[in-house]
């Protein structure tokens, strides 16, 4: 049986320079399907429509000297304000290097809202006017660049809709997933039980559910520990505090 959708869907307006390099990879398998359903919209707008000139110009040369183009404060303002026209509440999110990391905090955060408006940045950036102007927020999906912000949208809009009601199939699964809890997850295991000498574990065969989530948390902190000592720094002062 569907489940019932929200009565107001969540959105996701982008603000981007290719508009046809959407719905891309949110429009298949689980963030696809939603959309098809109407758990969420999409809707792109072309930041070159916002252009003063016959040539749609949206950059110039940045002011003090140095490489590479910036995108105009005029022309992302005025299409911040056409985006927002029917979009009271939703968040205002300029996807950028320099930005706040994107954490499932956040994630969280975004995904129980009404929905973004997600400004993709292109050549050495946006002039910070413009993001003073509209009071748009910078996040930033990793500690790498990448050639625009379009890569970035389709990761914080597929991190967010799956948080969505109905979305998932078993939404009581998100409970364990990496960084839900603080910590990334414990290794997954299935058939066949023994594959190229390779074992599943005595403990998640043995039917002791306890034990299981012991040996699954341990697992989970020991991977931590190794992997992200940064998240192992905070799970233990969570701890300590708790």
């Amino acid at each position: 049986m569907t489940a019932p959708l929200p009565t107001a869907p969540w959105r996701a307006k982008v603000l981007t320079l290719f508009p046809d390099m959407f719905p891309g990879p949110v429009g298949h398998s689980l963030a696809g399907r939603a959309l098809g359903e109407g758990r969420w919209s999409l809707t792109t707008l072309d930041i070159r429509d916002f252009a003063t000139d016959r040539h749609r110009t949206v950059d110039d040369t940045p002011f003090g000297g140095g490489s590479g183009m910036v995108i105009r404060p005029d022309v992302v303002v005025a299409a911040v304000a056409k985006a927002t026209e029917d979009a009271a509440g939703l968040a205002l999110v300029c996807l950028s290097a320099r930005g706040r990391l994107l954490d499932q905090g956040e994630v969280r955060r975004l995904s129980a809202g009404p929905g973004v408006i997600l400004i993709c940045g292109r050549f050495e950036g946006i002039d910070q006017r413009a993001l003073e102007a509209t009071g748009a927020r910078e996040l930033s999906v990793g500690d790498y660049v990448l050639s625009g912000g379009e890569p970035a949208a389709f990761v914080l809009i597929d991190a967010c809709v799956r948080l969505l009601p109905g979305v998932l199939g078993a939404p009581e699964s998100l409970a364990e997933e990496s960084h839900e809890s603080g910590l990334l997850e414990y290794p997954q295991f299935t058939r066949p039980q023994e594959w190229c000498g390779r074992r599943v574990p005595d403990v998640l065969l043995s039917g002791h559910h306890e034990r299981i989530r012991a040996w699954r948390l341990a697992a989970a902190e020991a991977t931590t520990r190794e992997r992200r000592p940064d998240l192992w720094a905070r799970y233990l002062e969570r701890r300590r505090g708790a």
